[in-house]
């Protein structure tokens, strides 16, 4: 028995790795490089356990009907295969009736004669002529090893290698150990593919940087349309966003979790969630520098002016999201991985917002002049026309 943790999410696997070999040639000659990667997986230190379900191991036999006999007793192939056929085949010939009810007719042979192999020599066809001759007359039995079963993969012969991920190694370390292996020992005409939570990975595990992109250029046409500017927008995804997406990264490269769904999740969250205090800095400082503050003075203001609601963003992102580093059971991979990127995340980021800002914004953002109060026109021109 193998100990297997199941996927947190449906997947058409069973296993943590799931390498597909597919190729033209038979399934004898594609056992020797099966076992070769069998061996290799365990020699990579990588797998805990590794297997592979092409089995040349399930005995079979096979009936060889001589033709020349056959012919010099006045019959063909068919004729021999047809009677066999009725004898071993559990299919039925005809139906009768009896009652009001039709019942089928199946012919066969009692389970002593089919228990024993040999004992097919035994049964008896009719020739032409009404005479019965034994099957041995016309047959030989032949012992032969085949495989358990036929695997396919887009209409190929293929076999598997798949594996349980050693505890200090992770999937993509033990998926690469075994593809490098693949390239060195397989020889033209081979190709691999992938199955299950490998073909996941494979397939749809580099979306993570169109991800963070598309989710980038979002926050930044929103920000234009708050800010009506590009250069404050940018302020803040260069002040904010790659030092929180940098902090959040380091636990996947520590290995304390992994980049799958839940951990994508968890960054295009954490953008939006760091790009708030950058918000607040940039907002505050923009109306500093109207009331007639240098960019200097005005952003200096604005970090300690907002420091208090920034540090009250980033204690209850860190405290509601912490139970999620905490939790245990079923299913807790997945809260893990989303949990401990947004703590990490938030708690690194804003550490370096606070600092890293206001450099930025001293270099990209445009110095605003002075905004007249005209609030007071209007009373001033009522008062005057009452006296």
């Amino acid at each position: 028995m193998f100990p297997i943790l199941p996927s947190s999410l449906p997947t058409s696997g069973q296993f943590e790795i799931e390498m597909v070999v597919k190729s033209s040639a038979p399934y004898a000659e594609m056992k020797q490089y099966a076992d070769k990667l069998v061996g290799a997986a365990f020699a990579s230190g990588h797998f805990l356990f590794a297997d592979t379900d092409l089995k040349i191991d399930l005995p079979q036999i096979e009936l060889q009907l001589n033709r020349q006999k056959i012919a010099d007793l006045g019959m063909n192939v068919d004729q021999v295969s047809e009677q066999l056929g009725i004898l071993l085949s559990n299919n039925f010939v005809n139906r009768f009736d009896s009652n009001g009810k039709a019942y089928r007719v199946i012919p066969i042979v009692n389970n002593d004669i089919r228990s024993k192999s040999e004992s097919i020599l035994s049964l008896t066809i009719k020739l032409g002529s009404g005479e019965l001759v034994p099957v041995s007359a016309v047959a030989d039995l032949k012992w032969k090893t085949v495989p358990r079963q036929l695997g396919t993969f887009a209409q190929q012969n293929s076999f598997r290698i798949y594996g349980g991920v050693a505890p200090n190694s992770n999937k993509e370390a033990a998926l690469s150990a075994i593809e490098n292996a693949a390239k060195e020992m397989l020889p033209v005409g081979y190709s691999i593919d992938y199955a299950g939570e490998s073909r996941q990975l494979r397939k749809e595990g580099n979306t993570l940087v169109m991800v963070l992109g598309v989710s980038l250029l979002i926050v930044f046409l929103v920000l234009a349309i708050q800010f009506n500017s590009f250069r404050d927008p940018l302020v803040i995804i260069l002040g904010c966003i790659p030092l929180a997406l940098s902090g959040a990264l380091v636990i996947p490269y520590l290995e304390l979790t992994t980049i799958n769904i839940y951990s994508q999740i968890g960054l295009i969250t954490l953008i939006g969630l760091i790009a708030k205090n950058g918000i607040l800095i940039v907002e505050f400082a923009n109306k500093a520098q109207e009331q007639g503050a240098s960019k200097l003075e005005a952003v200096i203001e604005s970090a300690t002016t907002r420091l208090r609601p920034i540090l009250m963003t980033t204690a209850a992102t860190i405290l509601g999201h912490f139970p999620l580093v905490l939790v245990s059971g079923a299913g807790a991979e997945a809260r893990n991985s989303i949990g401990i990127i947004l703590v990490a995340g938030m708690f690194i980021g804003t550490m370096f917002t606070l600092f890293i800002l206001p450099s930025f914004y001293l270099l990209i953002a445009k110095k605003r002049t002075v905004v007249e109060n005209t609030s007071s026109l209007p009373i001033e021109l009522t008062l005057k026309k009452v006296a």
